[in-house]
């Protein structure tokens, strides 16, 4: 038996409370001077939790396995990421408040530059402002297709949605987008017979947005990846018997907590803002997902000082998180982003668990990379910290005689 499923047996609610700060893409690798952005910032309330509590290292998915945001958080949330494969498409779409319904197909695409012979010189088209977006958006919802209804939004930034709706349409449909510069977009491709007839469609898409593209400075071309349809997922509620709430900027990360069950509340303004919007909304509520997405955007950015920078922004306000009362602390992230690589990567994720009178405290005295090595939680998969949550937090009963 999987030890999640007896965790989910002897989930119990309690009156106690556990704080889930996911920094995204906090993970890192040393630089020449053997340093990254977490073991480089001045730290001092993260570092004393770290001296207090307990750390690890943890793989989303498993090793040497490049995990997306969408498995990672599922791995955050104490699912399996493996069983539970939801495509960016539908996370980005829901994330948006788009009432998608069954059938449906959703994508995430990203806005593109291309040069004039159609290679891709910046997959994020130089991370275009988001009412650039909805003008370019506004565009696009000229697109007509047959016997299908077209729907395009704005998600933030580069980032959009676009859906499909109609009978026998099917998901299985191949990423557009290369994940490289200098190549073109990959071509339309089902990846079974039954969605040639979707391939089809989304072809002539591309092809028409591609027109209507075309002469724009930055945004000149689409990448599309992620296509999925709505899925049936348990829970937090019913697995874990919490009372869970999100606290997010991004949509993708507020549709996957909606999709596990949890309350989304308005988004937080910034990082400053954060404390105010969970100290608004924590009450009847055991569980909070706090998700800091700036940690993630830099490291894809390959900016070592900027994402020191946000390490050390939120460890200046903890104090302000902490003053909601929780019981239970965990600080980690949803995957690795190397400055070094500019991307996600297979590393694991550093972890700290704080759980005063609870937790077995290790020999670990700051919070880095490196010192998580030495942490008694060892290297587990991801999903398993939620169970060591939950049992700090008095939220698992006894098993067996």
């Amino acid at each position: 038996m999987d030890p999640m499923q007896v965790v989910e047996r002897q989930a119990q609610q309690t009156d106690s409370r556990i704080l889930l700060l996911v920094m995204d893409g906090l993970g890192d690798i040393p630089n020449a001077q053997g340093q990254t952005p977490l073991s480089a910032a001045r730290k001092p309330n993260l570092d004393r939790l770290a001296r207090e509590g307990c750390c690890g290292r943890f793989d989303p998915v498993g090793p040497g396995i490049t995990p997306g945001s969408g498995p990672g958080h599922l791995a955050l949330f104490g699912y399996d990421p493996a069983q539970y494969e939801i495509g960016r498409g539908v996370l980005s779409a829901v994330g948006i408040d788009f009432p998608l319904q069954a059938g449906d197909v959703a994508a995430r695409f990203n806005f593109c530059t291309l040069d004039a012979q159609g290679h891709i010189v910046d997959r994020r088209a130089g991370r275009i402002p988001t009412e650039e977006n909805r003008r370019l958006v506004a565009k696009l919802r000229e697109v007509q297709l047959p016997g299908v209804q077209v729907f395009v939004e704005t998600e933030s930034e580069h980032r959009g949605v676009l859906v499909l709706r109609g009978e026998g349409l099917s998901p299985r449909i191949a990423d557009t987008d290369p994940q490289k510069t200098g190549v073109r977009p990959l071509p339309v491709r089902a990846l079974v017979p039954e969605a040639e007839r979707t391939a089809a469609l989304v072809a002539q898409f591309v092809s028409q947005a591609q027109r209507i593209l075309a002469g724009e400075p930055q945004a000149s071309g689409l990448l599309l990846r992620g296509f999925d349809s709505l899925p049936r997922i348990p829970s937090m509620q019913e697995r874990f018997r919490l009372r869970p709430l999100c606290v997010a900027t991004y949509p993708m990360y507020r549709g996957l907590a909606r999709l596990v069950g949890m309350e989304v509340v308005e988004p937080p303004e910034g990082l400053a803002d954060i404390p105010r919007v969970l100290t608004r909304h924590v009450e009847g509520h055991d569980f909070a997902f706090v998700h800091v997405k700036y940690t993630d955007k830099a490291g894809e950015d390959g900016d070592f000082e900027r994402k020191k920078a946000v390490v050390e922004e939120m460890d200046r306000l903890l104090p302000e998180l902490l003053a909601a009362r929780f019981d239970v602390v965990v600080v980690t992230a949803d995957h690795s982003t190397p400055v070094a690589l500019a991307s996600h990567s297979w590393h694991p994720v550093p972890a700290l668990l704080w759980a005063p009178g609870r937790v077995f405290a290790d020999d670990v005295v700051e919070f880095s990379e490196k010192a998580c090595i030495a942490g008694a939680l060892g290297r587990l998969p991801l999903r398993f910290l939620l169970a060591e949550a939950l049992a700090c937090a008095g939220k698992l009963a006894k098993f067996g005689a």
